[in-house]
């Protein structure tokens, strides 16, 4: 193989010189700056969309406060109806149970009015009823028929040992 020939190093070591240094520049003059704008280009676009980023999370997160102040504020709010709502109800359904109790209490006057009336017209009839059973027993029983007045007048003595 030439190249590992020990007479042909010294032109291949300065060809080698050469080809490097030529390489070296046209790298230097050419493609490294179109690699470093490249780079500096993907920098800024990199850069940039970070920024654009943190804007959009800041934005983001701005909304998220205003969202959950707007949702506390309608809780607060449904809260407030609600209890606006429950002190209605109570105080209709208070108010119904006075009207219901003032009912029950106005039938129940009339009830015992009944019940007083029906009770003294059966007390003024027990007398007349007493004094024909008494009569009937003791017309029964003796086969002599006593006056009127004085079996009212022993129904009345008996009725008013009863009430005392």
């Amino acid at each position: 193989m030439p190249q590992l020939n020990p007479e042909y190093f010294t032109p291949q070591l300065v060809w080698l010189a050469i080809t490097f240094v030529i390489l070296y520049f046209a790298m230097a003059r050419m493609a490294l700056p179109r690699i470093s704008s490249v780079l500096e280009d993907r920098k800024q676009r990199i850069q940039g969309d970070l920024e654009k980023a943190e804007r959009l999370k800041a934005e983001a997160d701005e909304v998220l406060a205003g969202y959950n102040k707007a949702l506390a504020d309608a809780r607060a709010q449904a809260q407030a109806e609600l209890q606006k709502t429950v002190a209605a109800i109570s105080a209709e359904a208070a108010r119904r149970e006075q009207a219901f109790a003032a009912t029950l209490e106005q039938r129940s006057a009339e009830a015992e009015e009944r019940i007083a009336a029906t009770k003294a017209a059966a007390m003024a009839d027990l007398r007349t009823i007493a004094t024909d059973v008494a009569d009937a027993v003791i017309a029964k029983l003796s086969d002599q028929k006593l006056p009127p007045a004085q079996i009212e007048a022993a129904v009345d003595a008996a009725m008013g040992d009863r009430n005392r």
